[in-house]
């Protein structure tokens, strides 16, 4: 009789080529190993409970074996008038963000480029980056301090003899004073990411525009600006992916009774019901779920349009 085939099956070339990378860089694999475990139990595992915007949330039964009710809880959200102004002030406060803010670190950058001094050059990121570091709870301590009724502003005003004025309760002055404190904070942070894009632009390009005599902003405007234009367009189409849930803490944070009426955004909109009146989990998470849906086909759409207009996009 014929000896028996004991030999395995061998592995398709894809699979035996991945495992071989995987042992022969087990090292890497071994670093990325526990941001792989965060992301899997903190934010692919919790994707479970959005179930709960299709049903009922009981306590005793818990989110699994709690009763389904299809659509009923978006037929309650889509009547709440409170809801649909949150959305129309998101779109609002979030698309003037936008607008205002993102230019800044990209001009941070290329201002910082074009300093000489490497000493002076480290400084200047230094100051302008450490704000990121604060957080809005600090930052709205500090707005309290400089421009609250007893702050300092207020009080140069006092010394001539004038009336305290209202900076932090006027409905008037709160988005300015949003914007201004999102440059603040955050444009020199965003500008290592633009730096780092300018500094893999060829010298030579810039030594070839200098001999042919173009100026500083000549060689910002054609070689700079065009070097960095993939790294604006993938950084815009971000931004957009977070149009409807950008600026919570900030706001939570910066807002008082006075600016209530101006700072309710879908995200304060979501934590009023759930932790400042009645907790309805289920209504709760529909309107999160709607918020998710709607940042994923802005971040698509910004994707397919940055594509139609020459972009790589996300995806390349």
């Amino acid at each position: 009789m014929a000896a028996a085939n004991t030999t395995k099956p061998a592995l398709p070339h894809g699979k035996t080529n991945l495992w071989a990378h995987i042992v022969q860089n087990r090292g890497v694999y071994l670093v990325l190993l526990p941001g792989i475990i965060w992301y899997i139990l903190f934010a692919y595992f919790p994707l479970f409970g959005l179930s709960l915007a299709f049903k009922t949330f009981k306590a005793n039964l818990g989110i699994f074996h709690s009763p389904w009710v299809g659509l009923q809880n978006y037929v309650y959200v889509f009547r709440d008038k409170a809801f649909m102004e949150s959305v129309g002030r998101t779109l609002y406060i979030n698309i003037l963000r936008l607008c205002i803010t993102f230019p800044f670190p990209i001009l941070l950058a290329l201002a910082i480029n074009e300093v000489r001094l490497g000493r002076t050059k480290k400084i200047f990121q230094t100051i302008y980056t450490f704000p990121n570091f604060l957080s809005w709870i600090l930052v709205s301590s500090i707005m309290r301090h400089v421009f609250g009724q007893h702050g300092m502003v207020n009080g140069i005003i006092t010394l001539f003899n004038h009336e305290p004025v209202m900076l932090l309760g006027s409905v008037h002055a709160f988005l300015p004073l949003i914007y201004i404190t999102d440059i603040w904070k955050t444009a020199g942070w965003s500008a290592i990411i633009y730096l780092a894009a300018i500094s893999g632009i060829d010298a030579e390009q810039y030594e070839a525009a200098e001999i042919d005599g173009a100026t500083r902003l000549q060689r910002i405007w054609h070689i700079s600006l065009p070097g960095i234009k993939g790294t604006i367009i993938v950084m815009f189409i971000l931004a957009m992916g977070y149009l409807m849930s950008a600026g919570f803490d900030q706001l939570f944070n910066m807002s008082n009774a006075a600016t209530s009426r101006v700072a309710e955004t879908l995200d304060m909109y979501i934590y009023r019901i759930t932790f400042q009146s009645a907790s309805d989990f289920s209504f709760s998470s529909a309107v999160s779920l709607f918020r998710s849906i709607i940042n994923f086909s802005l971040l698509i759409t910004a994707d397919r349009l940055a594509k139609k207009i020459g972009g790589q996009g996300l995806f390349g």
